[in-house]
């Protein structure tokens, strides 16, 4: 009986975490399509559109996401680092490791994009809705515009503060919402048995194969009803894979059940546009209108909460990772190790939404440019996934894996269209951090290269001579380095030029591993006189706190040194590497060092 509930409160909790943003896509998915004057609303027409939305559900949700993709992972964990990870051991040929390292960078960045675009579609569709109370009939688009920009400020300023307290709500918010939405659709679905037609596929293909051009066109809005699903791979390390694929169950029930709703509505109704809003206000007395007016803008908010979290979780691999710049880490919650908050982040997050809000007013005018983003995710995780079981040789998995890239590239070519309606603004987004990505560790490798460690045994002989001959200073000095085995150039001029020496030195190395979770350390204390070794290896999902790591090891240091690399350059390339070094954390900041034992040694590196 324990297990039961707690199965069902991970499956409710997952709703609110997970579900957020797929869930609130009935808010727009319908009003987009019916919005093109060329789509009129007949019983064909209705039918091969909510049947396309089905079963667009249904492949690449519940067949790709919940059956394929969600198989892989590490530990549990899923995600694009994940899958890059899993991918590239088992590939041979370096240019095949580099294509797929930057497919997953692409898909990344991808990501971030998309996560700008969430919030502003979801509240500007959310605050729309207030037009149905009879008071407010006259709501100019600037009031929205408004009203939308201060639910996103009041979001983003809240990031700080953490999400832990709040979060435990999501999940019965949304499960309300879901069971909302079944409940309407089916008032309208008992009104109209036909639609339920739309259960059959024929309907969508006929719809395809009748509208020619103009129904590969109607993919790039179709589209919209799976904005979100990157989520389910991505949180699988926090909820787990069993309680979301549970959960998808009901809320493939729930939005089934409202958009052959929808569908009914706009048959009755051709004239209203805004179409769930339009359902409800239709149906209900105001008294009930209203609430689930408040729960369709809570609901929005949540969608815009997970995909914030999202980011700032894709970032905190990035950093772990050695793919993207140390950013300072808030930790908001002492319970929850993915509870972490990204100022630098958040901040480029709501500039971005504002900017979009402000930029296309109306939620219509948005979906006209959202979805390129999506579709160019699904499609490298589908590509990089059904490379993984063809190498494994899962050939059942891989040739359906396979057959839906298919799927994923004619929704991906179909969003095309959008770039003319500022469809390429999630691009110019995601351009931001794949070009600080490349830069970041294009410039890493040339530092590195540069910079040329001395290998230990060449090392130790200088150091030896040096250390019994020069009066050596009280205590510990530690000295971080990315490998045991090679010196760094600032230990090299700390300890062989400048001659200083502590009677205890310690190379400390940390290694981030390609799991998510789990630490492990090894001590060396024989390499020579007065010259031991520490190694830190942990997942990259690890929150490391190595002054706490070095004192349950016995480790009790007088000062910590480090390298800072003052570059030098003519190259503008370069230059931006220089000035985001500059601007950002070292990671001993990552790592919470004792600020008053830290000594930083400059090296000047020309590039």
């Amino acid at each position: 009986m324990h297990t039961s509930k707690n199965s069902v409160k991970e499956v409710v909790k997952s709703m609110g975490l997970v579900f957020g943003d797929i869930g609130t896509s009935p808010l727009y998915t319908l009003t987009a399509l019916f919005s093109f004057s060329f789509l009129i609303p007949t019983i064909d027409n209705v039918l091969g559109i909510v049947s396309l939305i089905i079963w667009t559900l249904t492949i690449l949700v519940s067949i790709k996401y919940c059956w394929l993709v969600m198989s892989l992972s590490k530990k549990a964990e899923g995600g694009t680092i994940v899958l890059k990870e899993i991918l590239s051991p088992l590939l041979k040929s370096k240019k095949k490791v580099f294509l797929v390292t930057i497919s997953a960078f692409i898909g990344i960045s991808l990501l971030i994009g998309d996560g700008v675009l969430t919030p502003a579609v979801s509240i500007l569709s959310a605050v729309e809705g207030i037009k149905f109370i009879p008071t407010y009939e006259g709501l100019t688009t600037h009031s929205s515009v408004v009203i939308a920009s201060i639910i996103a400020i009041m979001l983003f300023l809240f990031q700080k503060t953490g999400t832990d307290k709040v979060a435990i709500t999501f999940g019965p918010l949304m499960l309300i919402w879901f069971i909302t939405l079944s409940l309407f659709g089916i008032i309208y679905i008992v009104q109209f048995p036909a639609i339920l037609k739309a259960l059959n596929p024929y309907y969508g293909i006929k719809f395809l194969i009748t509208h020619k051009f103009m129904g590969f066109f109607m993919l790039s809005s179709i589209i919209l009803c799976v904005t979100g699903v990157e989520a389910l791979y991505a949180d699988m390390g926090h909820l787990g894979r069993k309680p979301i694929i549970q959960a998808w169950y009901f809320v493939f029930i729930a939005l089934t059940l409202n958009y052959l709703g929808q569908g009914v509505f706009v048959l009755k109704h051709p004239e209203i546009k805004e179409v769930l809003f339009g359902m409800v206000s239709n149906y209900v007395s105001i008294y009930i209108y209203v609430p689930f007016l408040v729960l369709s803008i809570l609901a929005s908010i949540i969608a815009s909460q997970a995909m914030i979290s999202g980011v700032f979780s894709i970032i905190y691999q990035g950093i772990t990772t050695r793919i993207m710049p140390i950013f300072k880490v808030d930790y908001t919650s002492t319970r929850l190790r993915s509870q972490i908050y990204i100022g630098v982040i958040n901040w480029f997050l709501l500039l971005c939404v504002l900017l979009i809000i402000f930029i296309f007013k109306k939620s219509v005018a948005l979906t006209a440019a959202y979805g390129l983003a999506v579709a160019g995710t699904m499609t490298i995780t589908g590509i990089l996934t059904t490379c993984v079981f063809f190498i494994r040789k899962n050939y059942i998995k891989a040739s359906i894996a396979g057959t839906i890239i298919f799927v994923d590239i004619a929704f991906l070519f179909s969003t095309f269209f959008k770039i003319p309606h500022r469809g390429y603004i999630s691009l110019v987004i995601a351009s931001f951090p794949l070009i600080l990505i490349l830069i970041y560790t294009s410039g890493k490798r040339k530092i590195y290269k540069s910079l040329s460690p001395m290998s230990l045994d060449i090392f130790i002989d200088s150091y030896e001579e040096i250390y019994n001959k020069v009066c050596k200073i009280r205590g510990t000095a530690l000295f971080f380095t990315r490998e045991i085995q090679k010196v760094p150039p600032y230990a090299i001029k700390t300890m062989l030029l400048d001659n200083i020496i502590y009677e205890e030195n310690i190379l400390v190395s940390i290694t981030i591993l390609d799991i998510p979770f789990g630490i492990s350390t090894n001590f060396e204390d024989n390499i020579c006189s007065g010259l031991k070794s520490f190694k830190i290896k942990a997942g990259y999902m690890e929150v490391l706190n190595v002054e706490e790591i070095l004192k349950k090891s016995g480790i009790d240091e007088k000062v910590i040194f480090y390298g800072i690399e003052d570059v030098i350059t003519k190259n503008p390339i370069w230059r931006i590497f220089s000035f985001v070094r500059k601007n950002t954390s070292s990671y001993v900041q990552l790592y919470k060092l004792p600020v008053d034992k830290l000594h930083g040694v400059t090296t000047r590196v020309e590039m």
